[in-house]
């Protein structure tokens, strides 16, 4: 067997005994990889002060890497399916990790396109790629828990940001004495972020070879040991059946859920756009706030964790009440929040922060619950490559939730003269498209059989090759486990206790 063909679907099926607990290492190791796409505004500065240019040409560096995320996910979606994770997997380390080494060339050579076309190209179709990957191998691994193991790995994009941008201040720190992060105004050297873009390239790297060694998918016929497939099939939202990505761009539960994404996406992004000078000017008086600059950044860091939070929190309360439940929270109380932080928000910094961060964690949770959705409406059959065609929605609210909140703020005034009132309108619109969203979800319904693929099933297996069948294998792979938990374990909680150590000054100023 050659090094290559060792990447294959086929090769790559679990022995007997393997430890399901070890996917959710795997699939950590790649989103809290690629999940440092969020932190890139911790160099922004620094990259405009070197490139002698503007906020927006350096901006465009991230929106490429979305707009990339969402077209390699959609466009690619089939491909991981039918290539399977491990494959999938090494490639989106091999873009993202030559993303970034592409662009220590464009910032070595002074050359921005070079920038653009290493991180912002590449890099984002490793982001695509790697966002999707993982994604039907859990579902199939977690039939019984789908929304706890999806949970698990699209946490980990939410904790990326949480570990990249204090490890980005520190390897600035060190190529650059000179940079003080606490410094308003203090810029890394040139040489500084090409060391940080060559290590973070050759780290991620690392990281996801380990998400590489880790994946497996299942065995034909396994399934979870106590599992029992006839309580699944008696649910009246999960499907039994199998549908095609092809057959399912074709339905209407499809656009409904992009529908449903978008408008929670939007509303989300929105708050997260804004978030340090929005509480900034929710408490502003006279010219002056009370809320100062260090103080809003422990509030963004805040936001951070809760959007965290609630991707494992929610979607695994999903996997009991069920997915269109848990959504018509997200969307209804989630319509009642901004109607609230419109009207009350400015009555107290507790309330404003309690009232964001549970906005924040309805986002988090929108993006890891989707996927249990898609395979209850489709099966498990290409649900990877349904899941990266809905990813187009997550590219459009990128760009329409600031696009929708910059352009009611333009009209009201200039950035540290506003107040609560300028808030308002964006506010309110944000509670109109989570009526849409809300509406839509409510319209939702099972899949009709002519969209089925004939001899596909879309549910768990009934055959009983259990997890329980070989304990004595899974036993010599204890090693193994705890080193994998352990070492993704160690990353978040770093990157949490470096934003509660943050967050405190909202409080203690």
């Amino acid at each position: 067997m050659s090094v290559l063909s060792t990447l294959d679907r086929e090769n790559s099926i679990a022995s007997a005994g393997y430890n399901r607990w070890l996917i959710p290492p795997a699939a950590l190791a790649v989103h809290l990889s690629i999940g440092q796409v969020y932190a890139t505004s911790v160099y922004k500065n620094s990259l405009v002060a070197h490139f002698g240019t503007g906020q927006t040409a350096i901006g465009v560096v991230f929106s490429l890497a979305i707009v990339m995320l969402g077209l390699s996910a959609a466009v690619g979606g089939t491909w991981v399916e039918r290539n399977g994770p491990r494959k999938a997997m090494l490639v989106s380390a091999a873009c993202w990790s030559g993303g970034f080494l592409v662009g220590a060339l464009g910032i070595a050579a002074g050359q921005l396109w070079l920038v653009y076309l290493g991180y912002g190209v590449l890099g984002g179709i490793g982001l695509g790629i790697g966002y999707i990957s993982p994604v039907s191998t859990l579902i199939k691994w977690f039939p019984d828990r789908p929304g706890l193991a999806t949970g698990l790995a699209i946490m980990g994009f939410g904790g990326g940001a949480l570990v990249a941008s204090p490890v980005s201040n520190q390897l600035m720190v060190f190529y650059d004495p000179g940079y003080d992060p606490a410094v308003g105004g203090s810029v890394a050297s040139g040489g500084a972020l090409v060391g940080l873009f060559v290590t973070l390239g050759l780290g991620y790297l690392a990281l996801m070879m380990v998400g590489v060694l880790l994946i497996r998918v299942p065995a034909e016929g396994w399934r979870p040991a106590g599992f029992d497939p006839a309580a699944q099939r008696s649910a009246p939202m999960i499907t039994t059946a199998g549908v095609s990505a092809r057959n399912a761009v074709r339905t209407p539960q499809f656009w409904l859920l992009w529908v449903v994404l978008f408008t929670n996406v939007t509303a989300g992004i929105g708050i997260l756009e804004q978030a340090s000078p929005m509480i900034q000017d929710f408490f502003r008086d006279g010219g002056s706030t009370t809320v100062s600059v260090a103080a809003a950044g422990g509030f963004v860091g805040l936001l951070s964790l809760f959007n965290m939070a609630g991707r494992f929190g929610w979607s695994s309360t999903s996997d009991f009440i069920g997915r269109k439940p848990v959504y018509m929270i997200y969307l209804g109380v989630g319509a009642v929040l901004y109607t609230l932080l419109a009207t009350v928000g400015s009555s107290a910094t507790w309330l404003f922060v309690v009232l964001a961060c549970l906005i924040l964690s309805f986002y988090g949770g929108g993006f890891a619950t989707v996927p249990a959705y898609l395979r209850d409406l489709f099966g498990t059959y290409e649900v990877g490559a349904i899941h990266g065609r809905l990813l187009t929605a997550w590219s459009a609210a990128g760009v329409a939730g600031p696009l929708i909140v910059n352009a009611f703020l333009d009209a009201e005034g200039e950035p540290g003269t506003l107040t609560q009132g300028a808030y308002q309108a964006p506010l309110f619109t944000m509670v109109g498209l989570l009526v849409v969203g809300f509406v839509a979800n409510a319209l939702v319904r099972p899949v009709a059989e002519r969209f089925h693929e004939p001899g596909v099933s879309g549910a768990a297996p009934t055959a009983d090759r259990t997890a329980s069948a070989t304990a004595a294998a899974a036993e010599g792979r204890r090693p193994r486990l705890v080193l994998a938990w352990t070492l993704v374990s160690v990353l978040l909680g770093y990157g949490v206790f470096r934003v509660l150590l943050t967050a405190a000054q909202l409080f203690t100023g």
